[in-house]
């Protein structure tokens, strides 16, 4: 399987939902779901004013995530997704979605959480290292940051192990990692602003 070297581009995200508009079955998956639950569990808090949630997808983890949060801006590269997690959360008047590229384009304001869940390995290390510093600083004073990756073969710019290392590299002695599981396919951390 041969990685791609750079950040990985809307359209390859684009092309990928033309096709399936659920890729990755995060709708039916007994790894997705069981994988969401441990997610949700990891939470340090149980409730947070203000949520970003990085590459939403079609909206599954975010409707779960929605009850947890005051408000929760949702964001993806890809627009199909994003009008499937419209639809699959329209009960959720505390949901805001938005297409964005990240690094290159991010939200305004502070959040008490960020969740990064299958998402960093797309980007190229020089991505991630500029993610980290986006993440850092809109991240409110007692914020968590929580970093979830697949640790499996991927065609991906990092593997998930790569990607959650140098994150947390990037921000050593500005975080502390309050919580790093392993399971046999991914790897969850829980970080919180010193």
């Amino acid at each position: 399987m041969s990685r791609s070297t750079q950040t990985l581009s809307p359209d390859y995200f684009e092309d990928l939902y033309a096709t399936d508009i659920d890729p990755w079955k995060f709708a039916s998956s007994d790894y997705e779901r069981e994988k969401y639950a441990e997610t949700l569990a990891a939470l340090p808090e149980a409730r947070y004013s203000r949520a970003l949630e990085v590459g939403c997808s079609i909206g599954v983890l975010t409707y779960q995530l929605a009850s947890r949060c005051e408000h929760l801006l949702a964001v993806d590269a890809a627009l199909a997704p994003l009008e499937e997690a419209r639809r699959r959360c329209r009960t959720q008047a505390n949901v805001e979605f938005a297409q964005m590229f990240v690094p290159q384009e991010w939200p305004q304001g502070e959040f008490a959480l960020i969740l990064l869940s299958e998402v960093v390995y797309y980007l190229d290390a020089a991505d991630v290292d500029k993610l980290a510093e986006k993440v850092l600083a809109s991240l409110s004073r007692r914020g968590s940051i929580v970093l979830v990756h697949w640790t499996g073969e991927t065609n991906y710019p990092l593997t998930g192990n790569e990607a959650a290392e140098i994150f947390i590299a990037r921000l050593e002695g500005r975080v502390d990692v309050i919580r790093a599981d392993r399971r046999p396919q991914y790897r969850l951390e829980v970080l919180t602003r010193r």
